[in-house]
């Protein structure tokens, strides 16, 4: 591995560093502080993606000729970098322009890739995917939400579950069955929908945290045309992993605070023995974690490697994404047990370190779960990176609608 910038990608890195010096500075002057998942949040969200597409830094890799900066995927990770450093990550557009859109890319017709692309680049159209189900979760290709052939148009039935951002968004990409008689991965079809439509209802889901990002979303006879297809019929499979792959890039990346934000807080905090980072337990459970982030930071230099010399990453996302959301869980369990009673609350202005510790313990669960599960994921570097036995699948080659429902 090498963890050097080479030449060129030093260069790109001063430039871009140049850039977001100037523009964040007018940014956040236009804009000032904002609290998220609010209408002016969402504006200024579109304002600097808007930014970053006239000056070429949206969508790096994909090529100028529809919006895109043209570039290597290296500098997209360079820039993320810088970005993350200036403190203007908007999370509206990540499920769109890394899962959504490149599949429309992969599978749509010229007119509709050059309908969507462009607006979604500039941030002026958002997208969301519409996968899970109540019976249908990490074993995706247990939907049932059904789509039916009529003349060249589709009428489409069912729910979806767990949607990120379906109530504010103006597009999504969804997974339906159009075949219950072969086996469940082979019937499958994907379709581009219009989320304003009437016959779409969404209902966002409270959360434990306060929040309301992720919806229920029900579809009674929505009808799509035919050219709205995402490849062909009974194809859908093939078009999902398209999504997947990215979802679980993006899942590995999340962020959230490290060791050195616990350290921070047990410098602060006092325990039966004294100062909390003097405690052994704590100590113990620090080194594990420094050790863990060091590990996750040399896999992702890895990748970075890879992308610097135009290769393809190996599984260092799966593994990433096992990692970081399970050391993300233990992290904030221990330190809200170490706020002892002001670990209930939940209130930045009150709480301990802003309440970071609190969201995270709230939200690494759902990390755990989003873009497949530990156990999923296990699976695959099992039989796929070590190459042990896979599972058995008594049901691979049986008719969806002849498998128990449980009903």
């Amino acid at each position: 591995m090498d963890f050097n910038d080479s030449p060129e990608e030093a260069a790109y890195r001063e430039k871009a560093r140049a850039w977001l010096a100037e523009h964040a500075a007018a940014h956040r002057a236009k804009w000032g502080e904002l609290k998220p998942n609010t209408p002016d949040h969402m504006a200024a969200a579109k304002d600097w993606q808007a930014t970053k597409a006239s000056a070429g830094y949206a969508c790096i890799t994909w090529p100028a000729a529809i919006g895109g900066g043209g570039g290597t995927p290296i500098q997209s990770v360079i820039f993320g970098q810088e970005e993350t450093k200036a403190g203007l990550g908007y999370g509206y557009f990540t499920i769109g322009l890394g899962m959504c859109v490149p599949t429309v890319m992969a599978f749509a017709d010229g007119e509709t890739k050059k309908r969507f692309v462009g607006p979604a680049v500039r941030g002026e159209e958002i997208w969301c995917q519409l996968f899970s189900e109540p019976a249908g979760g990490s074993d995706v290709a247990a939907l049932r939400t059904r789509a039916v052939k009529d003349g060249d148009e589709w009428v489409i039935n069912g729910q979806k579950v767990w949607t990120t951002g379906a109530h504010y968004c103006d597009y999504g990409i969804l997974l339906t069955r159009t075949d219950p008689d072969v086996p469940k991965h082979k019937g499958l079809t994907m379709f581009w929908i219009d989320m304003r439509d009437a016959a779409v209802e969404c209902r966002p889901i409270h959360q434990m945290s306060g929040g309301r990002e992720f919806n229920e979303v029900y579809f009674t006879d929505l009808r799509v045309k035919d050219s709205q297809r995402l490849g062909e019929v009974g194809d859908g499979w093939k078009v999902a992993l398209v999504t997947l792959m990215n979802e679980r890039l993006a899942v590995g990346g999340s962020a959230g605070p490290n060791y050195r934000e616990i350290m921070k807080l047990a410098r602060e905090l006092s325990c039966v023995a004294g100062p909390a980072l003097k405690d052994q337990g704590f100590r113990d459970k620090l080194a594990d974690w420094y050790v863990q982030s060091e590990g996750l930071k040399f896999t992702r230099f890895r990748t970075m490697t890879a992308l610097s010399r135009g290769q393809t990453p190996g599984p260092e996302s799966s593994i990433g994404k096992i990692i970081s959301a399970n050391q993300l869980q233990e992290l904030a369990n221990t330190a809200v047990e170490m706020e002892d009673q002001y670990g209930i609350l939940v209130d930045p202005d009150q709480a301990p370190a802003e309440a970071a510790f609190q969201q995270s313990l709230m939200w690494a669960p759902g990390l755990r779960i989003a873009g497949g599960t530990d156990e999923i994921l296990k699976n695959i570097i099992a039989e796929r990176v070590l190459g042990l036995p896979g599972d058995v699948r008594v049901d691979k080659d049986v008719a969806f609608k002849d498998m128990p429902t449980g009903r």
